[in-house]
């Protein structure tokens, strides 16, 4: 099984990442190897987080600010999104 990043989660990454770097690069660098290391934990063990509110995802808190959308596929554990806790989804 491999980890897929949809375009809008890597999207959404970038943005994320921009935004930080402007005060901090260390923390932009750090929190991206948290959503790199969340995406690992889902490929070992894909149910291992809850239930997702759309049908067919489960969700990562992979901080108290960013929660990570994917989807178990046959082959990939896809990545739909990286969004701020804060933000309206779906």
């Amino acid at each position: 099984m491999r980890v897929v990043w949809r375009p809008s989660a890597l999207t959404d990454r970038d943005n994320i990442m921009n935004y930080i770097c402007q005060d901090n690069p260390y923390a932009a660098i750090a929190l991206d190897e948290v959503f790199e290391f969340k995406a690992e934990q889902a490929r070992q063990q894909p149910k291992l987080y809850k239930k997702g509110r759309i049908h067919g995802t489960h969700e990562i808190v992979a901080t108290p600010n960013y929660v990570m959308v994917y989807a178990v596929l046959p082959q990939t554990i896809e990545a739909i999104r990286v969004l701020h806790a804060r933000q309206q989804w779906p």
